[in-house]
């Protein structure tokens, strides 16, 4: 990737400057490091928030297990398919925690929106919360509830935790595939109880509790058999 930054250049010739590439690698880090990171807090801290949730979670996750032939000793992406109601989740998470909070676009025209135009060259920030807790999209768009999902249609740019068009992020399969291993493993065998849960929320450069999240983390007997 460093080979690749350090010579690419644009239709004038003109490289990346040091600074420039040492500003995309931190991007790629933030982006594939901390935002799969917060979105597994999150999603950890709506499923404690939430039993009935985290039970019904749970128990696709045990049923994974019981269904697992003796041969296989881990989790498969098979399984991994069959986690409707944890994929629920996970969706529902990226919606509600908005982790990302706004795209970053350039008119390459001059575009019309409801009676304004925004001249060619402007620079667009999409705010994805506005979208995400608009509850002309989203019913009581605050509340987190998975089963808005069951059997949802997604219009086209109403859900963007990834963004969309041309600059859909690439690892986004591999951030909830990331996040489905993690709540896996977390549901079978552990439980959280937040030291601060009122705390307030930051939300630069990513969503998150102000403590951080601090919590005990108590291990739980499997319940399955």
């Amino acid at each position: 990737m460093m080979d690749l930054l350090m010579e690419v250049q644009d239709e004038d010739g003109r490289k990346l400057s040091d600074e420039e590439i040492i500003d995309l690698i931190i991007i790629y880090l933030l982006a594939g490091h901390e935002s799969s990171a917060h979105a597994t807090t999150w999603a950890v801290i709506f499923l404690q928030e939430h039993p009935q949730i985290f039970q019904k979670a749970k128990e696709e996750q045990e049923e994974i297990i019981r269904r697992r032939p003796a041969t296989e000793t881990g989790l498969t992406l098979k399984e991994i398919k069959q986690m409707q109601d944890l994929s629920k989740v996970i969706d529902e998470t990226l919606r509600v925690a908005c982790l990302g909070f706004a795209l970053f676009r350039e008119a390459k025209t001059d575009v019309n929106i409801n009676g304004y135009t925004i001249p060619k060259g402007w620079k667009v920030l999409p705010w994805i919360r506005s979208i995400h807790l608009d509850p002309e999209i989203y019913p009581n768009p605050k509340e987190f509830n998975p089963s808005r999902w069951d059997d949802r249609t997604v219009q086209p740019g109403s859900y963007i935790p990834f963004g969309t068009g041309s600059r859909l992020c690439p690892g986004r399969d591999l951030a909830k595939l990331e996040v489905s291993i993690f709540l896996h493993y977390f549901l079978l065998n552990y439980k959280l109880e937040r030291l601060n849960p009122g705390c307030s929320v930051r939300y630069l450069p990513l969503t998150r509790p102000a403590d951080n999240c601090l919590a005990r983390i108590k291990r739980v007997s499997p319940t399955f058999t």
